[in-house]
Formats: C-alpha cells, sequence, structure tokens
C-alpha cells in the first residue's frame, strides 16, 4: 500500500516538473486581456449593461433609464424577462427594447393623448400597457 502512494506521488512530481512549451508561453504573452471588449457598432459595452437608443443617441442602461415592462404571461419555474421603454424628451416617440427581437429597438410614435404606435405594437403610456396586434403583452407597475 506504501509502495502504491509512493509511486503516485513519484508519478505526480514527475509530471508537475515539467517546463511548459515555449509556444504556449509566447500565445499567453501576446494576447493582453480585453476588459470590455464587447462594444458595439455605437461603442455601447453591454457587458456594463448599456445598450444604444435611437431616440437617446446615447448608450443608455435599460435598468437605470428606461421603464420596466413585465410579461402578462409567466411560465413557473422560468425566468421573468421584462421589456423597457424609453420616451423621447419631447414625449413624441418611444423607443421598445424587447426580449428575444432580433432588432436592436422599436420606434413607436405618439397618436394622441400618451397612446403611441408603430408596426403590429401599441403602447399606453397612462396605462402602463404593451399591445401586439390587440393582444396584451407587457405590463408595467403602475396604478
Amino acid at each position: 500500500m506504501n509502495t502504491l502512494k509512493l509511486l503516485a506521488f513519484g508519478l505526480m512530481m514527475f509530471a508537475g516538473c515539467s517546463e511548459p512549451s515555449k509556444k504556449s508561453e509566447e500565445k499567453i504573452m501576446n494576447e493582453p486581456v480585453k476588459v470590455g471588449a464587447d462594444k458595439d457598432d455605437h461603442g455601447c459595452v453591454a457587458s456594463a449593461g448599456y445598450t444604444w437608443s435611437e431616440i437617446k443617441k446615447d448608450c443608455v442602461q435599460l435598468f437605470k433609464d428606461g421603464f420596466r415592462l413585465n410579461p402578462l404571461e409567466i411560465e413557473k419555474g422560468k425566468a421573468v424577462v421584462s421589456a423597457f421603454v424609453l420616451m423621447s424628451d419631447d414625449q413624441a416617440t418611444v423607443e421598445l427594447f424587447l426580449p428575444n427581437y432580433t432588432q436592436q429597438s422599436i420606434l413607436l410614435n405618439k397618436v394622441g393623448g400618451l397612446i403611441y404606435e408603430g408596426k403590429t405594437y401599441r403602447y399606453d403610456a397612462n396605462k402602463s400597457i404593451l399591445y401586439d396586434d390587440g393582444k396584451v403583452l407587457y405590463k408595467g407597475n403602475i396604478e
């Protein structure tokens, strides 16, 4: 039993003494770590939570600058993925950021009061409800 332990220890020591190859050392030294290298075309750093906004013409953090809308249909045991709305300073346009949407965002124009429409979407800012083809998809936490 002791011989087996001694043999295993000797093999581990022998394997640990090997010198790293020159190629792996060169590769490590020539590839600097790039923090924040996940910038999009506008220079927004996604890993820091930034997304480009068309109406703000700047990188924004949706969870901080936008208004959260939660889905009406939530599957038990699944993560809740919110949508976000940003409003232009003049309140003429809102920008929607929908989960799993292939484009960056969707712009909706004011059609009256605080009602915005575009494509198949309609956002009622008074009630904080987002509709798609007349069906309620998301709702904000206002009463």
